[in-house]
């Protein structure tokens, strides 16, 4: 026995149906498009069963579930579009650390180097205890996000 049944309106099958035939949508959109039209209850609806649902598109049972249940929950367009992350990314760098790597890369390379690498920029913050420890490609997403370059 289902708690969550999906019942489109007209208008949802007929943007559910444009969606799919213009294809420009990303291709989870779309299998989630195709759940919640196989799943309707609604009158036209062809009321299919969760495992028949998944095998015709090749999904996992459970995929179909949250789908309903999120169309049920929280609404027709939000079953269409992918969760928010629930991770939470901490920041390795703070501005000020931030602002000591970009000088450092601006500055002139150690002597006996044409420039400076990133392991080398990483290995700098440690040694002047800007940072306890870091890593060379922590060090390049901070450069690019920055806008900053190595030589």
């Amino acid at each position: 026995m289902k708690l969550y049944r999906v019942r489109l309106t007209a208008e949802e099958r007929v943007q559910l149906g444009e969606l799919l035939s213009k294809g420009k949508a990303a291709a989870r959109t779309l299998t989630h498009a195709r759940i919640l039209l196989k799943a309707d209850e609604g009158l036209d609806g062809p009321r299919l069963t969760d495992e028949d649902i998944a095998e015709a598109l090749d999904v996992n049972r459970s995929t179909v579930e949250r789908v309903r249940i999120r169309c049920v929950e929280e609404g027709f367009d939000a079953a269409l579009r992918p969760r928010p992350s629930r991770q939470l990314h901490p920041r390795k760098l703070d501005g000020v650390q931030e602002a000591h790597l970009v000088t450092l890369a601006c500055s002139p390379a150690p002597k006996g180097r044409g420039r400076w690498s990133l392991r080398l920029l990483a290995d700098k913050l440690v040694e002047l205890e800007i940072v306890d420890d870091i890593s060379h490609e922590t060090v390049r997403q901070t450069l690019k996000k920055t806008n900053s370059s190595l030589g």
